[in-house]
């Protein structure tokens, strides 16, 4: 691997690694999602300054240029943070969408308390004895 490139690869992992941790400091950025870029960051430093070790990888990956193999890499741990983000996101869409069925019938149910007390007082009363609506 060239010198030029190395150094490139070595200040690119740091950037990274630099961005993310200020995003935390900041509070941009949770800790528990912060944990899989620090990781890549430091995968992409390790790879960038032993050069040895990135032959090797290449070797096993059927890449003859090295710095393909790098770039490889770096893309896989793009990869990983995608489907990690992606599972993150659904689980949140789901508990959004139990959120707004909640509010739906929490406003449905204040909506019938009002109905009752424009009515007149009496018949709320029943209510908190454990009568609920259907």
């Amino acid at each position: 691997m060239n010198m030029r490139i190395q150094i490139i690869a070595i200040a690119g992992s740091l950037l990274i690694a630099g961005f993310i941790f200020e995003l935390i400091r900041k509070r941009k950025l949770l800790e528990r999602y912060s944990l899989l870029w620090f990781g890549s960051a430091l995968v992409m430093i390790v790879l960038s300054i032993w050069r040895g070790l990135l032959d090797k990888a290449a070797a096993l990956m059927g890449v003859y240029y090295a710095p393909s193999a790098l770039f490889i890499v770096a893309l896989g741990c793009g990869v990983v943070l995608f489907v990690h983000f992606t599972i993150v996101i659904s689980g949140l869409t789901e508990q959004n969408k139990l959120l707004a069925q909640e509010v739906g019938l929490m406003r449905e149910e204040l909506q019938w308390i009002r109905q009752r007390l424009a009515q007149g007082g009496e018949k709320i009363k029943g209510m908190d004895a454990g009568e609920k609506r259907v």
